[in-house]
């Protein structure tokens, strides 16, 4: 405890402590606690402070609060502090915040009611829990039904569902869902849909025993009890229902906001049907039974819609028809009973009117007389031992037999449905085992607490007292199992509340003695109570304000009970003179009810019997009438007591699985949470109680591994050993100080509650160190490196500036050098002239300058001097305060210590005085400052020298400048006196200067006249120009903005067509896949009936038990030409001779049924022939409307060319006008010039001209312009006209085609260059004729040869190089395969590793025969080939030799004749096999039936098989037999089915005949005759082509058994590779040590850590290669391989999807990660077989974009954009579900806010998508054979003898 106070009750723990409004609150310490403390500071979430004060008797400390990792947990035991607040607090989070219902808390499933509709109950979501451990997946109430199911089967007992809680929990729709679980996973054993019916019975208890109640819609208002019964294979054979309490005081009065049953709703919302017209119902509020609580209508409920479905329910059932409207008739007749008016005769009698409306229906419709009715409605019959009297009854009483006589006829008709109902789930089957579900009342408390309330608690206390005990022993035997030291442990034992109800003298004993007592009362009985039990029994108490009412002490809650009519409600008693009028009724099914009453189950539903069947008899039974009345005279509670003994007795023997349902609020809001409410029910159900017995022992259990793998943090290198279960116990025993804490089992660690967060608390403080030294670590390293970065990037600034600066500085220096240059030789003059002005002044300002700048100085330094004193004083006065202080402060302290030092330092100081050493270190000290003294001298010298250098040469300048200004002086003064000789020509000079000055007026005055003239023509001139420049200027943007609009239109049309075309065609073949896949999935279920047939007649023959002689072949040849193979063969007479009657019967139902199916694929051919006429149909629409299109375009460009030329003549013509008026004006200008006085070359002529040319140049530059403009306009309608006509042959681009040389066509082109090159080329006149277009054609197909050279290089270069590649692929396959074998073998033990190296040595032997077979046969092939030409070539040689004898002169007719050696001619083979009819059953036999994949077909070529039956086909075909073709053909079609039948689960044999069966059907089509199919055929295989019959009917046949193959395939492989999945893909850590184990609670899940014998996901890539490399060996076509690929990626992403969305656990970081690791293989695994094309990388796209999801940044909003964005393979549902699942594993992460998931959601709130949530595993895409044909010749294939076909003979 010391412990837990040090590091749990500190600063900033989180505590609970208690609050009147949320029950519990959460509030954080702002103080540590110390042992002692009376408060504790705490601060509440709000902020608020308070002071929490402890009691100071038990001084017991508040709750703390479990981590925030573990809130949210699947298991309340998990949770490493178990208390209420923890309990209520993670409910909450799992409810309101992830949207999850169901929690489990140990061995309970809480489901809490979301008052909302889900969809997580679909077909999907049962699939995905079937066969999963009950800890794998999220919680559920599937997960229970599973767990129970399995361990049915497991275990060999039978299996009970306890589903309990209070009104408007939800028990009933659990138990519904528990039972469409089994119907949907189990299915039925026989043909009657047993859970058809199993679910049909829920709506009709429905209907008939739940109503609506202030707490809920659809409250049950009886307890029920089904045995879903089960035979030996687990299949449902059938149910019994037994029922507890029905509530019939619901019958005549309901309460405020209630309704009565629903069946009488139904009926009144039914009226208005012809059937129900003579029942005179009316709405509900005409009745008394149906209007007293005000609300008859249920919103969202349609009671006449139900009525239908109650109705179909009956009839599912085997209620027919009369028996329904007999029961409608009595519940009609019920409410009629209800509102019979009785009336007061006197005080103690009364009376009902006559002729009453209602009573007069109801014994209409109850077939009773009315006299006798109204007769004992008003009285009563006593009898004493003597006599009989008949005594009216008063109208209070009157009423109340009325309401009882409703009530018990409502009863007994309850209890005939139930007993039908079981008669209708009974089977004849022989039951093998159970499972019971268990829909009970939960506890219950009122204002008003009466009998019913009574006896729901009394009930619930023995369920609670069973649930104790069963949670106490299931933890006795974890304890014992893991040989843990037991010790008891205390808990609740409810037995004393359970002895005060039902002892003798207990509470029900006193009761029905009561109810004995002739004058017994409510009060006397409240009396005897108080008498027996008030001072004896601690659990019993009297209400202090009442005497009619007691108090028990429930074990949830004390109740107060009212003891007004339990007496009468115990009794149930009933007028017997009423009961007998109605077993006098004319009505059969009411003297059914009422007849056989020994044994007819209670009024209050409990069935006597174990199986709660009764047999009806109509026929009366007087021996005994007796038992019957000591029956019914047994009480409700007596009743009760012994029908509850008889279920605990059945659970008991059953193994319980417990459902509390909780109701999260009174206001059916959904997903609203009342912590107020939940609290209640969580201690009445008993889940607290469920954590008190948890946390009492160990409750935290974590296995060695997962505690290893979780707390690997806390253990340093050292403490790590071998053996983990001892590095586990040393690391625990440092880590937690009490060995009581915790406890060591056989393979699991026991913990204390509150351990496993201290442990956490250390592990986070662990982590939280490592990421700060982490995180200082790497931003060290980018500190550095930005500072490096900013570092050379200030260096590089630096050097780019510094050499910009010295490149300014020089040129600044080179300018300055130029300036001072010229500004010495202009300011040397003015120097000269102004030198002596100047002097004077320049000294004066320098005298007054200096004087004035000295004065200044003199001031600041006399200011700087004050300064200095001054601050001198001031710092010495406060450097002298501060000493002051600080030594008086110290002095004291300093004294001694300094005395001390100071002797010790002089003794020190006189020795080392006296010492050598001492001198000598003076001395060198003294050295040095010599040394520096001297150097310092030095530098002063070389300063002093430096100064008088300068001074020197300063002085030697001003002496050479002193001399040079004397010589400038002496050269002025010559200067001077030439001035005065020239002054004497001044004024004839100043006479000249006058007159030219006149001369110069005049001019200017003319000039001025001209510039005038000319500015104003300029000007003119100018504003034409700009105007016929924006009139160009708008021509061209008109003309740019044209085109542009055409060329726009064009795009948007051509893109419309196009995206109208591919719509169209991605909707056909979305159209086409859909059909292909509804043709597919009917095949598959003409499959499955088909072995359904056979099965069926299995089991008939085994039945009858006829002897069969050898073995038994069933006939299966269903197909759409049935009609031709109608034959009998003689195998099949000898196999089927004795099951002709059988054969004939399923030939007329597979004949029927192949009719539907032939004529299903008529309509789909048809359909599919529609949709490709509709296609051409659309694509000649397009075609028609794209040349329509093409003619406006041609037609739009014509009338824009048109517009153009116009436009162009009228711009050439004003061009002219301008050109003709400009040459008016030169010539009235040279006219005007030559009339003046200025010649043409004056200055005024010059620039006018100048102008006018300048005018004149711009003017033919925009006539250049117009020609260009012209010409371009040519050459586009020129190219226009060559593409229209593109399609004729044009000679030029012929003869250009026939140069296919390069060096040809560059010297054609450079001709045609050299021919059109002239001195000045007119390009106008060389385009006319089309010249350059020609030159560009040529120039073009020049380059398309030289390109498509380059890539016919290029390809083969390619080619080659993807020859070696595959060669090296080929060679790394090889070796890699090798090191896998040699890893593999070395991990073996030796004798399996001799046996798997002698394995791979046969297995290389064989492939290297195979090999060498090959060449083998290429080798004969070559050898007959030249025997072939060595035949030809002997021929040839004695044709010459035997003409040379004939033309020889000189031989003669002696001379011997030389022998010549004929060669044997070989037969010429023609590819076919000839074999007899009799030999039809032997060759299936040994090529179909007995062959082996991994035997004997090993060494065969691919696809060997299919070509030995066509070439036998060929032979048939040959010789035109069509009865042996259609023998043929049956006998290898039944003979791949049978096979299939027989050995379907084995992948190799599936594979190997889905080869083989797509070879053959490739091998009918290469060979059919088709052209389209004979493209690639050589002459040989076109003249092997079949000659007489076309086999496309049989094709079709064949694809459908391929298709059905395929199938098969894809099912074996899913059964292969499921395990696989989960295993793989999500639990095991591909990467370790990135996620650690969380903790978990009692339904442990199992452990991502890969134990031995998981699957990881190396099993998965090693199970993916073994079925690829077996495709590939058996040689399946490369597109079909493709599409099993892509099926296996499908199946992998979908499966781990839906287990990502239904394990709260696998959804974190950590797992994302795991997970996009784990794609990566795959698809590295996709490049490495070269399958990347396929489309199997796109279908794990959901799952990539899940673990992306769970990786990213969930905070702001454009994280929510891109989430959007990012997952477009999910739907919104599975978003949301990530978001919500989303777990941290480590104290780093956050989790998602509910405002973000909000925002997710609305922003994909317009998608439009399915709603389902998970994928759909089971399909399957559809499936293609593209034609794949083979260039194998038939001639050449070699039969070998391994396959015993010696019968079949070449051809």
């Amino acid at each position: 405890m010391n412990q837990e106070l040090d590091f749990m009750f500190i600063k900033y723990a989180r505590v609970w402590i208690p609050d009147d409004e949320e029950v519990w609150r959460s509030a954080e310490l702002t103080k540590d606690y110390r042992q002692g403390d009376g408060v504790l500071q705490l601060q509440l979430e709000d902020g608020k402070d308070l002071e929490f004060k402890l009691d100071p008797k038990t001084n017991n400390l508040p709750h703390l609060r479990n981590p925030d990792i573990l809130v949210g947990e699947n298991d309340l035991t998990a949770l490493s502090y178990l208390h209420e607040p923890a309990v209520l607090h993670n409910l909450k989070v799992r409810f309101i915040d992830s949207k999850l219902i169901y929690t489990y808390c140990g061995i309970v499933l809480v489901a809490i009611n979301p008052y909302e509709t889900l969809p997580i109950y679909g077909a999907d979501i049962i699939n995905a829990y079937s066969g999963q451990n009950m800890g794998d997946m999220d919680p559920h109430i599937f997960a229970v039904a599973e767990e129970a199911y399995k361990q049915m089967a497991r275990d060999e007992r039978n299996q009970s569902i306890i589903v309990s809680g209070e009104s408007g929990a939800g028990k009933t729709v659990s138990a519904k869902y528990a039972m469409r679980y089994f119907a949907t996973v189990s299915g039925s054993a026989s043909e009657a849909n047993v859970e058809e019916k199993v679910l049909a019975s829920n709506p009709i208890m429905e209907s008939i025993g739940n109503a609506k109640t202030t707490r809920n819609d659809n409250s049950s208002r009886f307890g029920k009890y089904i045995e879903i019964g089960f035979d030996k294979k687990y299949h449902i054979i059938g149910a019994n229902m037994r029922t507890y309490l029905l509530e019939k005081s619901r019958v005549v009065f309901q309460a405020d906001e209630e309704r009565n049953y629903h069946i009488f709703y139904q009926l009144c919302a039914s009226a208005h049907l012809p059937e129900f017209k003579a029942l005179k119902l009316g709405k509900a509020n005409d009745f008394h039974y149906t209007k007293q609580g005000r609300n008859p209508v249920i919103d969202g409920v349609d009671d006449a819609k139900e009525m239908s479905t109650t109705r179909n329910a009956f009839i599912l059932l085997g209620i027919n028809e009369s028996y329904q409207m007999g029961l409608f008739q009595i519940l009609a007749s019920i409410l009629h009973l209800g509102n019979v008016d009785v009336k007061d005769r006197d005080s103690d009698s009364s009376i009902i009117p006559p002729n009453n409306g209602h009573l007069s229906v109801f014994c209409e419709l109850m077939g009773v007389t009315y006299q006798d009715m109204s007769h004992w409605l008003c009285h009563k019959k006593l009898k004493t031992a003597t006599e009989t009297y008949i005594k009216p009854i008063p109208k209070l009483q009157a009423i109340n037999a009325r309401d009882a006589l409703a009530k018990h006829i409502y009863a007994k008709l309850f209890n005939w449905i139930v007993d039908h109902v079981n008669k209708a789930l009974h089977s004849t089957v022989k039951q093998h085992s159970f499972i019971g579900v268990l829909d009970i009342y939960g506890f219950e408390t009122f204002e008003i607490n009466s009998f019913e309330q009574f006896c729901i608690n009394y009930a619930n206390e023995k369920l609670q007292q069973q649930f104790n005990m069963h949670v106490f022993k299931l933890e006795q035997e974890e304890y014992m199992k893991e040989q843990i030291p037991w010790t008891l442990i205390d808990f609740y034992d409810n037995q004393p509340c359970i002895n005060l109800i039902e002892a003798k003298m207990g509470i029900l004993d006193l009761l029905d003695e009561e109810c004995k007592m002739p004058k017994g009362s409510d009060d006397s009985w409240a009396q005897k109570l108080y008498n027996t039990h008030l001072k004896t029994c601690a659990l019993f108490e009297k209400p202090r304000m009442s005497n009619k009412a007691f108090i028990i002490q429930h074990f949830a809650d004390k109740v107060e009970y009212q003891c007004d009519g339990f007496l009468e409600k115990n009794k149930d008693t009933v007028n017997e003179e009423q009961i007998n009028v109605l077993k006098a009724s004319k009505f059969d099914l009411l003297v059914e009810l009422f007849h056989d009453e020994e044994k007819a189950t209670s009024p209050t539903g409990a069935a006597p019997g174990p199986g709660g069947r009764t047999r009806l008899s109509v026929k009366p039974d007087k021996g005994k009438s007796s038992q019957a009345s000591k029956e019914h005279k047994k009480t409700v509670g007596l009743q009760f007591r012994n029908s509850l003994q008889l279920l605990m007795e059945t659970l008991n023997a059953t193994t319980p699985h417990y459902v509390r349902c909780i109701k999260p609020n009174d206001y059916k809001h959904a997903f609203t949470f009342d912590p107020k409410r939940a609290v209640q029910q969580l201690r009445a159900c008993g889940v607290l109680e469920t954590i008190r017995i948890s946390a009492a022992g160990f409750p935290s259990r974590w296995t060695y591994q997962e505690f290893f793998s979780r707390y690997r943090v806390l253990m340093k290198q050292k403490d790590v050993l071998t053996d983990k279960k001892m590095t586990c116990k040393n690391v625990l025993e440092k880590l937690v100080q009490d060995p009581d804490k915790y406890q060591f089992g056989k393979t699991k660690i026991f913990f204390r509650a509150g351990q496993v967060a201290y442990l956490e608390k250390l592990r986070a403080d662990k982590l939280r160190a490592a990421c700060i030294r982490i995180q200082k670590t790497i931003r060290c390293w980018l500190a550095r490196k930005k500072y490096l970065r900013m570092k050379h990037a200030a260096t590089t600034i630096q050097r780019f500036v510094r050499g910009y600066q010295a490149r300014c500085l020089a040129k600044f220096l080179r300018r300055t050098r130029a300036a001072i240059i010229i500004q010495k030789y202009q300011r040397m003059y003015i120097q000269k002239t102004c030198y002596k002005r100047k002097q004077a002044a320049a000294l004066a300002m320098q005298c007054i300058l200096r004087a004035y700048m000295a004065r200044q100085l003199y001031k600041a330094l006399l200011r700087e001097h004050k300064a200095v004193i001054i601050q001198k004083m001031v710092r010495g006065w406060l450097a002298r305060q501060w000493f002051k202080r600080s030594l008086k402060a110290i002095v004291y302290l300093q004294c001694c210590i300094r005395r001390m030092r100071a002797k010790r330092e002089l003794k020190k100081l006189k020795i080392e005085a006296r010492s050598v050493e001492h001198f000598k270190k003076l001395n060198i000290g003294m050295e040095n400052k010599i040394m520096q003294l001297q150097r310092r001298i030095d530098d002063q010298n070389k300063e002093n020298r430096s100064m008088s250098e300068r001074l020197n040469t300063l002085e030697t300048s001003h002496a050479v400048e002193s001399e040079r200004m004397r010589a400038e002086v002496t050269r002025l003064r010559g200067a001077e006196e030439d001035a005065k000789n020239n002054a004497n020509k001044v004024t004839s000079l100043l006479e000249e200067l006058e007159r030219l000055r006149k001369d110069l007026q005049n001019t200017q005055k003319e000039k001025k006249a001209i510039e005038d003239w000319a500015q104003t023509y300029q000007d003119e001139m100018e504003k034409m120009i700009s105007e016929l420049k924006e009139q160009n200027q708008l021509l061209k943007t008109e003309k740019n903005n044209l085109n542009q609009l055409i060329q726009e239109q064009s795009q948007q049309w051509t893109d419309k067509m196009q995206r109208a075309l591919k719509e169209e065609t991605q909707q056909l073949e979305n159209d086409l896949n859909e059909e292909r896949s509804r043709y597919q999935n009917l095949l598959t279920e003409h499959l499955r009936l088909e072995e359904k047939y056979d099965d069926l007649k299995e089991e008939i023959t085994l039945a009858v038990n006829v002897p069969k002689p050898g073995h038994r072949r069933t006939d299966s040849t269903h197909s759409s030409n049935e009609s031709e193979c109608t034959y009998n063969s003689e195998f099949a007479e000898s196999e089927e001779g004795s099951r002709v009657g059988e054969d004939v019967s399923k030939s007329i139902l597979d004949m029927s049924l192949f009719l539907k199916l032939q004529k299903r694929v008529s309509e789909l051919e048809q359909e599919k022939q529609s949709l490709q006429n509709e296609l051409d149909r659309r694509e000649e629409q397009f075609q028609r409307a794209r040349a329509r299109d093409d003619e406006e375009h041609k037609k739009a460009r014509g009338a824009e060319l048109e517009y153009e030329s116009l436009k162009r003549q009228e711009l050439e013509s004003e061009n002219k006008k301008l050109k003709h008026d400009l040459n008016q004006m030169r010539q009235s200008l040279r006219g005007g010039a030559e009339a003046g006085s200025g010649a043409p070359g004056s200055p005024a002529y010059t620039v006018l001209l100048d102008q006018l040319n300048a005018s004149n140049e711009e003017l033919e530059v925009r006539k250049e312009e117009v020609l260009i403009l012209r010409s371009q306009l040519v050459s586009q309608k020129e190219a226009m006209q060559h593409k229209t006509t593109m399609t004729e042959p044009l000679p030029y681009i012929e003869d250009v085609q026939k140069l296919t040389d390069a060096k040809e066509i560059s010297q054609a082109y450079m001709g045609l260059k050299d021919t059109n090159r002239s001195p000045f080329p007119d390009y106008h006149k060389l385009n006319e004729d089309g010249e350059l277009w020609l030159v560009y054609e040529g120039l073009k197909e020049t380059n398309r040869l030289l390109e498509s050279q380059l890539q016919a290089q290029r390809r083969s270069h390619d080619n080659e190089v993807e020859v070696l590649r595959g060669e090296l692929h080929s060679l790394k396959e090889e070796n890699n395969r090798q090191q896998q074998l040699l890893a593999q073998n070395l991990q073996l033990p030796p004798e399996a590793r001799i046996e798997a190296s002698l394995q791979h040595e046969i297995t290389r032997l064989t492939n290297e025969n195979l090999d060498l077979m090959e060449q083998l046969e290429k080798q004969d092939k070559t050898v007959r080939k030249l025997k072939k030409q060595l035949k030809v070539f002997a021929k040839k040689i004695n044709d010459l030799e035997g003409g040379q004898m004939d033309v020889s002169p000189g031989q003669t007719a002696d001379e011997p004749v030389h022998p010549v050696n004929i060669p044997r001619r070989e037969k010429d083979f023609q590819g076919m096999l000839e074999y007899k009819k009799e030999d039809e059953l032997k060759l299936v036999k040994n090529i179909i039936l007995e062959l082996k994949p991994r035997g004997v077909a090993v060494n065969l070529i691919p696809g060997l098989p299919a070509y030995i039956l066509f070439m036998c086909l060929r032979h048939a075909d040959y010789i035109n037999d069509d009865q042996k073709v259609r023998s043929l053909l049956t006998s290898v079609i039944n003979s791949i089915k049978k096979i299939l039948k027989k050995r379907g689960d084995d992948f190799e044999t599936v594979s190997f005949w889905l080869a083989n069966t797509c070879r053959f059907l490739h091998c009918l089509k290469q060979y059919s005759g088709d052209e389209q199919f004979m493209k690639h055929n050589s002459p040989k295989q076109n003249e092997h082509c079949l000659s007489n019959f076309d086999l496309a009917e049989y094709r079709q046949v064949l694809s459908d058994l391929a298709i059905q193959i395929y199938q098969q395939l894809i099912k074996c492989m899913e059964n292969i590779l499921q395990p696989m999945i989960v295993s793989g893909m999500l639990e095991h850590e591909t990467i370790q040590g990135v996620s650690g184990v969380k903790p978990t609670g009692l339904r442990k899940r199992t452990s991502s850590i890969a134990d031995e014998g998981t699957y990881t996901l190396d099993s998965i890539i090693r199970q993916l290669n073994t079925f690829h490399s077996i495709m590939c060996h058996h040689g399946t076509d490369p597109e079909l391989i493709k599409q099993v690929v892509k099926q296996q990626f499908y199946i992998i992403g979908a499966v781990t999807l839906n287990n990502l969305l239904l394990r709260k656990d696998m959804c974190s970081w950590s797992k994302g990660m795991q997970i996009r690791y784990n794609v990566s293989q795959l698809e590295e695994w996709l490049r490495d077989k070269n399958l990347m094309t396929c489309g199997a990388k796109e279908t794990l796209e959901p799952l990539i974009q899940a673990a992306q999801l769970l990786q990213v940044k969930k905070k702001t909003d454009e994280d929510a954009e891109a989430i959007c964005s990012m997952c477009n393979a999910l739907s919104t549902a599975q978003i949301v579900k990530v978001l919500n699942l989303y777990t941290p594993v480590n104290a780093f992460e956050e989790r998602v806010s509910v405002l973000f998931i909000r925002t997710i959601q609305t922003r994909l709130r317009d998608r439009k998508e399915s709603p389902q949530l998970l994928m759909d595993t089971k399909l399957i895409y559809p499936v293609t054979f593209p034609f794949n044909p083979s260039s194998l010749a038939l001639e050449t294939i070699q039969i070998p003898s391994s396959l015993n076909l010696a019968f079949l003979t070449r051809v």
